[in-house]
């Protein structure tokens, strides 16, 4: 079996398991934020079912419309911190302690090796680079596995994504994904676990990693991940004391397809809109002027993502007429952003550096485009109107040439700014 089939088996009381079949499976740790659930807070309470399966294993934080932008957004948060109260949910991040919920969870720990978590965002196939099966549910799906601790799944094929060579200089993990997008495109993955595997994985961080299982949603696929490695088991134990277990493929599991991708010959990587698959090398790009750079979000928003575009922004000026906004992922990683002096770096620079939220990934606030807008976001996703106006325009791109290009007001090859 492969990972992913072994961990499903595991929590369904399963010797084995293979790709269609269906399982009702424990489920060991649910996020919720104030987006979706309150919806599913709506569900149970309509139909006398007010409570949750187990207290402990909910991780809650506001983070889509935080700080709240309208009466709309300040009435969900509302909810949802009634509703943790109401219940007793400990694990609750309020503004000023919060994070983006796919940075905040692996942060403080509750992540770990062998997990079945869920959560209503699509995005939580993150915590995949843990070695977790992770998947976005919607909320009816959320609603049932608060109120039972469990959810049935059909067991995903899986597909084995092969990364070889070395990270050429001024390419980085987002590159990588984007280029994997690309070539497979938006529906490539479709129902799948993407297992990462190759010799990059094991040279990249632990940060890197969760930048590439963040986004095998935007290749259609049920969840990411990444087999634990000592990295892996080092990140987790300097932040929890929790018990796990290491799965791991087996010699001769079945994968419906592989990919295979040797980055030693990659360029910086460039998702034109309006599609996540749409990607070009620098190379490729020529001069398109831009209005926005957005360094941020579940997907680089993390510690090294900030010290990546600071190391290119020191010393150096946004470019008049262009907007730059800077969101630390989490609480934690603002304050050792500003203990490193990377937010003086931003600043100076002529950067707005923000609070943790996800705002303007999706649309919401910090940063929404008017129509005809050009943005160049460290986001995941570009679709028509993400980010605001359906007539603006985002371009996907790492931390570095999100930099490069808030310096050039244009999009830029970082290389062109690296020593």
């Amino acid at each position: 079996m492969t990972i992913t089939e072994k961990i499903l088996a595991a929590h369904s009381d399963r010797d084995e398991v293979g790709p269609g079949d269906l399982v009702e499976a424990r489920v060991d740790l649910v996020m919720c934020h104030d987006v979706t659930t309150p919806p599913a807070v709506s569900m149970l309470e309509e139909r006398g079912m007010d409570r949750v399966f187990d207290p402990e294993r909910i991780v809650v934080t506001p983070d889509h419309f935080v700080p709240n932008k309208d009466i709309k957004s300040a009435e969900l948060a509302k909810r949802l911190r009634e509703w943790t109260r109401r219940h007793g949910i400990r694990h609750y991040y309020e503004v000023g302690r919060h994070g983006i919920c796919h940075a905040l969870l692996p942060e403080e720990g509750f992540v770990r090796p062998g997990m079945v978590i869920v959560g209503a965002d699509s995005h939580t196939c993150t915590y995949g680079a843990l070695g977790a099966f992770s998947t976005g549910i919607g909320s009816t799906d959320l609603a049932a596995v608060l109120y039972s601790g469990r959810l049935w799944f059909r067991v995903p094929e899986s597909m084995k994504v092969v990364l070889e060579g070395e990270l050429p200089k001024g390419v980085y993990s987002k590159d990588v994904i984007l280029e994997v997008i690309r070539r497979i495109g938006v529906d490539g993955a479709r129902y799948m676990a993407m297992e990462f595997t190759g010799s990059l994985v094991g040279k990249l961080s632990v940060e890197a990693r969760l930048t590439m299982t963040n986004m095998a949603i935007e290749a259609g696929a049920k969840s990411g991940i990444i087999a634990p490695d000592e990295k892996t088991l080092e990140y987790v134990r300097e932040r929890s004391d929790e018990p796990f277990h290491v799965y791991t493929s087996d010699p001769d599991a079945d994968y419906a397809s592989t990919v295979e991708v040797d980055v030693s010959s990659l360029e910086p990587m460039v998702a034109f809109p309006h599609l996540p698959s749409n990607g070009r090398p620098i190379s490729e790009v020529g001069h398109i002027p831009i209005d926005q750079v957005v360094i941020g979000s579940c997907t680089n928003g993390r510690l090294e993502d900030l010290r990546i575009a600071a190391g290119i922004l020191r010393g150096r000026k946004v470019a008049p007429h262009l907007r730059a906004i800077v969101i630390p992922a989490t609480s934690r990683v603002w304050l050792q952003a500003m203990r490193e002096g990377l937010l003086e770096v931003f600043v100076e620079a002529g950067c707005a550096v923000s609070t943790p939220t996800c705002g303007p990934c999706l649309g919401g606030h910090m940063g929404v485009l008017a129509e005809g807008e050009r943005c160049v976001s460290t986001t995941n996703r570009n679709f028509v109107g993400r980010m605001g106006h359906p007539k603006s325009e985002v371009y996907l791109a790492s931390p570095a040439t999100a930099a490069a290009s808030a310096v050039a007001g244009r999009i830029a090859d970082p290389r062109e700014f690296l020593c």
